[in-house]
């Protein structure tokens, strides 16, 4: 069954160690640039949000792709990039609408989430476990389990509030 990153960005703190160890196990660099996952930051906030690729299941990086070169892999559920095809266009760096896609200009290559082939890096190393590797189908229960604790918290605040009137 395929498997894809769950971010809770509620448990983010920016440490930013995710970038780090997912560009030295791809390119054996400590370099955010090169990373397949970027911490958005909002620093005045205090919001701290890991993108990452979203595996689409119509993925606009591989219909968009003029030679082909993106597809499926489906034993792992993963969109992957095969380099002896890719002609370095980018078009599916324009495409992706999470901005997942980036383009390495010192190799002249796009470069994505891979799921570090079944083991990321960036789940082994959270501390705060704001990021996991889950099945598909599990993710809908965490989103709703998550949904439903902010509702609930929500409504004991305005009935708290009501309350004090």
């Amino acid at each position: 069954m395929a498997k894809t990153l769950y971010i809770d960005y509620q448990k983010c703190t920016g440490c930013r160690l995710c970038e780090l160890v997912c560009a030295v196990f791809h390119d054996g660099i400590s370099n955010p640039a090169r990373s397949r996952i970027k911490v958005m930051k909002w620093e005045s906030e205090g919001l701290y949000i890991p993108m990452s690729c979203q595996q689409c299941q119509d993925a606009p990086c591989m219909n968009v792709c003029p030679v082909k070169a993106i597809s499926r892999d489906e034993e792992l559920g993963r969109i992957v990039v095969d380099y002896d095809v890719c002609i370095g266009c980018r078009a599916c760096v324009a495409a992706c609408p999470f901005g997942a896609m980036n383009f390495n200009a010192k190799d002249k290559q796009v470069f994505k989430c891979d799921l570090c082939d079944g083991d990321p890096q960036c789940v082994r190393f959270c501390e705060v476990k704001a990021i996991e590797y889950l099945e598909v189908d599990d993710m809908s229960i965490y989103k709703k389990r998550d949904a439903a604790t902010r509702i609930s918290v929500a409504g004991k605040e305005a009935v708290a509030l009501q309350a004090a009137m």
